[in-house]
């Protein structure tokens, strides 16, 4: 790649670029003029500040590398990316702790988009989740949740829920948004 590809990748992260790219390119084929606005509204994203990557000693072909990130970044269904985990153990060996990592977070991408949670952030002392204005949520499922744990949870615009507590450690931060996550699919507007 180029340096002002590699630049752009820095700046949205490889998964993303690779999502926004392929879909440039579907949106070319079709005949329709891609734009930043389209390709962006859709995304999740999901930032844990772990590590998240194939390591190179792991796997240390730079294009077999690249070529499992595609796939790890075109998958839509909890079904591809468990048979993606395996075909990785079955080439590569053990998954190390940041390839875990990846692919749990690529786990909690999908479940997010299938509620319209733009991006999760989960960081040592808390975090966020973003929801769509569309978001399908219950909103008495929001103040519930404000209610019975003011110091821990409030809303930062009517989009953002910010969390404060400590998720220093890394089963932490994961367990807490899986719970999350499973406390929204609970509480979904019924579908009219």
């Amino acid at each position: 790649m180029g340096e002002e590809q590699s630049g752009q990748i820095q700046s949205v992260g490889f998964t993303l670029y690779m999502e926004m790219l392929e879909q440039a390119v579907e949106a070319l084929k079709s005949g329709k003029e891609p734009s930043l606005e389209d390709l962006l509204r859709e995304q999740t994203e999901v930032e844990f500040r772990l590590p998240a990557l194939l390591p190179d000693d792991y796997i240390p072909d730079i294009n077999t590398r690249l070529s499992m990130y595609k796939q790890i970044a075109s998958v839509t269904e909890e079904s591809e990316l468990s048979e993606l985990k395996v075909e990785l153990i079955d080439r590569f060996g053990k998954l190390p702790d940041a390839a875990l990592n990846l692919l749990e977070i690529t786990q909690f991408k999908l479940e997010a988009a299938k509620l319209s949670i733009k991006k999760i952030e989960a960081h040592q002392k808390g975090g966020y989740i973003d929801f769509h204005l569309n978001a399908n949520i219950d909103p008495t499922c929001l103040v519930r949740l404000l209610q019975s744990q003011p110091r821990q949870f409030s809303m930062d615009g009517p989009t953002k829920l910010k969390f404060t507590l400590p998720l220093e450690e890394r089963l932490q931060r994961l367990r807490f948004v899986q719970d999350m996550l499973k406390y929204f699919q609970e509480n979904l507007l019924p579908q009219v």
